[in-house]
């Protein structure tokens, strides 16, 4: 695997990848600091890929790219891969100031509306008892229920109409032909695009230079097994696409080496496994107990959110391969060593 380029674009500047095709990124308030946007010439306009989250830094780097280098052009069309805020927050402000159409898959376009209904005291109350459930104590649960709300938030109003994009669609966008693909794990229904005439993926935040997808359980969906539907969705990726394609990730830099990439990842996950494994062996163990195994780092809340739930789907994918089982144990989850019949 190696980087296409040596270094990003500037915030409010572009990079030409290729011909009608530019590589411009949002900032985040984050550890993780941008998201990457893709531009694709669409006669007069520019479709765009993917927008930023809804914050002041956010809607003034857009601002400095529409007065900078995409001056006097329009946004044709606006595509979001997927729910998170970092790439979908401002895709209702641009659709409303372009009067542009939003693309984007089914489980994306609602699940983005169900969450700006906000967070009424029965969901705050789910999410506490989610974390508490398993493990984490009613002071760090309660920083982190709240502190997760406050990332959901961070979306603009969708329009009340979309483009749904399915599987196996093909997208026209100026002179370029793109198969809509779709991949799960990191989110429901997560959209990229692949253009075999230029050997160009688009791949969301499916496959990363360098760092690993977070798959999250989610606590409406306690029992759900993301992991497990990422590794498919990687198995399909290194069957159905060329490995010399250039990936467009939504973060970091665009790089070369699918095929090792997509390896890379799912021995990166089977590793965490072995550990999460290893330690139920030797006592009973909460996800709280295993978010220290796998996240030896210090984290503050919003990233204690997403180590948490992803320490939880290793736990998942575990027990539906039988490997381990969560049992109740002075009223918490544990897991320990599946018992074996007979």
């Amino acid at each position: 695997m190696r980087p296409a380029f040596d270094a990003a674009p500037a915030y409010g500047e572009v990079r030409e990848i290729a011909k009608g095709l530019l590589w411009t990124r949002i900032p985040l308030p984050y550890q993780l600091d941008h998201v990457n946007i893709y531009l694709v010439q669409d006669g007069e306009g520019w479709a765009v890929i993917d927008t930023g989250i809804k914050t002041d830094a956010a809607l003034a780097t857009w601002e400095q790219l529409l007065a900078g280098p995409l001056k006097g052009k329009a946004i044709s069309r606006v595509i979001a891969t997927h729910h998170h805020p970092d790439h979908i927050g401002l895709a209702g402000w641009l659709c409303e100031k372009f009067d542009a159409p939003l693309l984007t898959s089914y489980s994306t376009y609602m699940g983005s509306k169900v969450i700006s209904l906000g967070a009424d005291e029965g969901m705050t109350r789910n999410h506490f008892n989610f974390y508490t459930r398993h493990g984490m104590s009613e002071e760090v649960a309660g920083v982190v229920a709240i502190q997760g709300n406050e990332y959901l938030r961070r979306v603009a109003n969708l329009p009340i109409t979309f483009l749904r994009l399915v599987m196996a669609d093909v997208l026209e966008i100026g002179g370029r032909s793109f198969r809509v693909l779709i991949g799960d794990g990191h989110a429901p229904e997560q959209v990229m695009l692949y253009c075999d005439d230029e050997r160009l993926l688009f791949a969301a935040d499916q496959v990363i230079e360098r760092i690993s997808p977070n798959i999250s359980v989610y606590a409406n969906e306690p029992n759900g097994d993301p992991l497990g539907h990422f590794l498919r969705s990687l198995r399909f990726l290194r069957q159905e696409i060329p490995g010399d394609v250039l990936v467009l990730p939504g973060h970091r830099l665009p790089f070369y080496g699918l095929h090792q990439r997509c390896a890379e990842l799912e021995a990166h996950h089977e590793e965490r496994c072995d550990l999460i494994r290893e330690a139920c062996a030797s006592a009973p163990r909460t996800v709280a107990d295993l978010v220290p195994i796998l996240f030896p780092r210090p984290l503050d809340p919003h990233q204690m959110t997403f180590a948490f739930t992803e320490t939880l789907a290793h736990v998942n994918r575990l027990v539906r391969r039988g490997e381990i089982e969560t049992i109740r144990q002075e009223g918490r989850l544990v897991s320990v060593p599946a018992r074996r019949p007979g």
